[in-house]
């Protein structure tokens, strides 16, 4: 893959990330099913694209076991709160949401790496925050948007600390490995608690689980793991920022779900904040 190619890799890696949110507004299911059927289809799909690239995953050590486990759990978490956020409050409320996680892991990492958080960062922070004053329809948790947006945080929440966990993980687990093991770990902990519900299932939301789980979770990572042997991380962080923008056009485009003005205003400062960021320590690097 020469430069040109992982870039055309990381913005198709943030394309299939924004149709999250669509396949989970068009299965009809529960939370907990989307995320455990999500995650044994994206599981099987790594272990064949591990398996054609001529390796075998390496049977982790405790410590790497422990480390995986608690990102699993984290993972699905965020997963499971994401798809409620999708369920109660939509596919862009959801999203923006989510889109927090930068703001969290800012902070997470000042208190459990003792990093010295500066000055820009905490202004990253307060942008999303008022970014996400403005998402917020109201502050009414009557109201079923800002119930989904409390999810969607929660959501970004999750994701910082199974990013931070995984800032562990990484140096355990060989990368191409990695989210195999995690969305393994994700759906033998969430099959449990669902199991019965998949008999239910129309033909048709099977289909929707398999291309969420083949491609939207384990081939962006293929892609994304690929692009990075040619792109800085940082570069493909700020692409991957734009996953929010895709996920609000698809939504406006198959399901006429159209965000406020206050909203996008919302959206815009939370989506700046964070490509703001990622352009001040790219020139950093």
């Amino acid at each position: 893959m020469n430069s040109r190619q992982a870039t055309m890799a990381v913005h198709a890696t943030a394309v299939l990330f924004g149709l999250t949110g669509i396949f989970g507004e068009l299965i009809q299911g529960g939370a907990a099913l989307i995320t455990a059927g999500r995650a044994a289809f994206a599981a099987a799909a790594l272990l064949l694209i591990i398996a054609r690239a001529g390796h075998r995953p390496a049977r982790p050590g405790r410590r790497a076991l422990s480390v995986l486990l608690a990102a699993g759990v984290l993972l699905a978490v965020h997963w499971t709160t994401f798809f409620v956020a999708v369920k109660v409050g939509g596919i862009a409320i959801a999203t923006l949401g989510f889109a927090s996680f930068p703001a969290f892991i800012t902070l997470l990492e000042g208190f459990l790496f003792h990093e010295r958080t500066r000055a820009a960062e905490w202004a990253v922070v307060a942008l999303v925050t008022a970014g996400l004053a403005l998402v917020a329809p109201s502050f009414d948790f009557r109201d079923q948007a800002t119930v989904g947006l409390g999810w969607a945080v929660a959501s970004g929440l999750s994701f910082a600390l199974f990013t931070l966990a995984n800032r562990k993980a990484v140096g355990l687990v060989p990368a191409r490995e990695l989210a195999c093991w995690e969305n393994g770990i994700v759906a033998l902990l969430i099959l449990p608690w669902c199991l019965g519900e998949f008999a239910g299932l129309r033909a048709l939301d099977w289909a929707w689980l398999f291309m969420l789980g083949v491609f939207c979770t384990a081939l962006p990572h293929a892609l994304l793991v690929a692009s990075l042997a040619r792109l800085k991380a940082r570069t493909a962080g700020l692409v991957i920022a734009l996953e929010p923008v895709y996920a609000i056009l698809f939504a406006a485009l198959l399901f006429a779900q159209y965000p406020s003005a206050r909203a996008l205003a919302g959206g815009a400062l939370v989506i700046g904040a964070i490509v703001w960021s990622g352009l001040r320590r790219a020139a950093a690097d």
